[in-house]
C-alpha cells in the first residue's frame, strides 16, 4: 500500500464488541443476574469467557459454506445452547432465561473513551460501525449508549462475516467510497488482517482489558497496521481531529 495520509481518509469504521463495547463486563454481569434467578451458580465473567470462545469458530463456519447464513443471534444461542448442555447445566435454564442470555450482547457498556473520541473523529470523518452483529443489534446498542455513529453496517448485508472480505467491501460500496478510504479501526488482529486484504487503512485500538484482567488482549505489535493508540481520544489526536 501507500504511504498512510489521513487526509485520504473519509471514513472510520469502527468495530463494536470489544473495541467500542467491552462486551465481557456486559455479558458477565448479565449472566449473573439471569443465573441468580434461576437458581443457578455460575461465574460471569469466566463463563462469558467460555461463550466468546466459541464465537470465531461459529462464525468461520458459515464463511466456509459448512452451513447456511445465519443471524448472530441464532449463532449465540446455539453457543450458548452447547455451553449449557458441556456443562450439565441445560436444566437450569429455561427458554426464557437462555433468550435474555442472548439478549444480553444488545445491551452492553461503551468504554469510557467512545463518546468522547467517536464525536472528535465525527467532526472531520464519516464514522460508521462495521461489524458481525446483527442490526437490532447494533441499533440496540448505538440507541442505549447515544454514541455518535453516522450509520451501521452489519455483516447481514454481505450474509458473510468479518474477516471474510464481502463486509469490508460492502461497507465500501454502501458509503460510495474506495476501499483504502476507509479506516478500519478494531482491537483484533483477524479484523484488521481481513480489512488489510479487502484494502482497506487499518487502524489498531488497545483493549488491554477486553478479555479481563487474567487473559491477554491481542495486541499492536502482533499486527501491521497504519495507526495505533490507546483510546479512540488519541486516535482523533493522531488523525488531527
Amino acid at each position: 500500500m501507500t504511504e498512510f495520509n489521513p487526509a485520504d481518509i473519509r471514513v472510520i469504521a469502527c468495530d463494536i464488541f470489544g473495541t467500542t463495547f467491552d462486551w465481557r463486563t456486559g455479558v458477565a454481569d448479565q449472566v449473573s443476574q439471569v443465573a441468580a434467578e434461576q437458581g443457578a451458580a455460575i461465574d460471569g465473567g469466566e463463563f462469558a469467557d467460555a461463550w466468546r470462545e466459541r464465537y470465531l469458530p461459529s462464525i468461520q463456519c458459515v464463511n466456509r459454506g459448512e452451513r447456511d447464513w445465519a443471524h448472530l443471534d441464532t449463532l449465540h444461542r446455539e453457543s450458548l445452547d452447547d455451553l449449557l448442555e458441556t456443562r450439565g447445566m441445560a436444566g437450569a435454564f429455561d427458554e426464557a432465561a437462555r433468550r435474555r442470555m442472548v439478549r444480553a450482547w444488545h445491551r452492553l457498556p461503551a468504554w469510557p473513551d467512545a463518546a468522547s473520541g467517536l464525536a472528535r473523529l465525527r467532526g472531520r470523518y464519516v464514522v460508521a460501525a462495521l461489524s458481525n452483529g446483527g442490526f437490532a443489534l447494533l441499533t440496540n446498542l448505538v440507541n442505549s449508549t447515544h454514541l455518535p455513529f453516522d450509520c451501521v453496517l452489519s455483516a447481514e448485508l454481505a450474509r458473510t462475516y468479518k474477516p471474510a472480505p464481502a463486509p469490508y467491501l460492502t461497507a465500501a460500496n454502501l458509503l460510495d467510497v474506495e476501499q483504502d478510504r476507509i479506516l478500519m479501526v478494531a482491537a483484533h488482529t483477524w479484523d484488521l488482517d481481513g480489512a488489510r486484504q479487502a484494502g482497506l487503512r487499518t487502524a489498531f485500538l488497545e483493549r488491554p482489558l477486553e478479555k479481563g484482567p487474567d487473559r491477554p488482549a491481542d495486541r499492536a505489535a502482533d499486527t501491521t497496521s497504519d495507526l495505533a493508540a490507546t483510546s479512540f481520544d488519541e486516535l482523533a489526536d493522531k488523525l488531527g481531529c
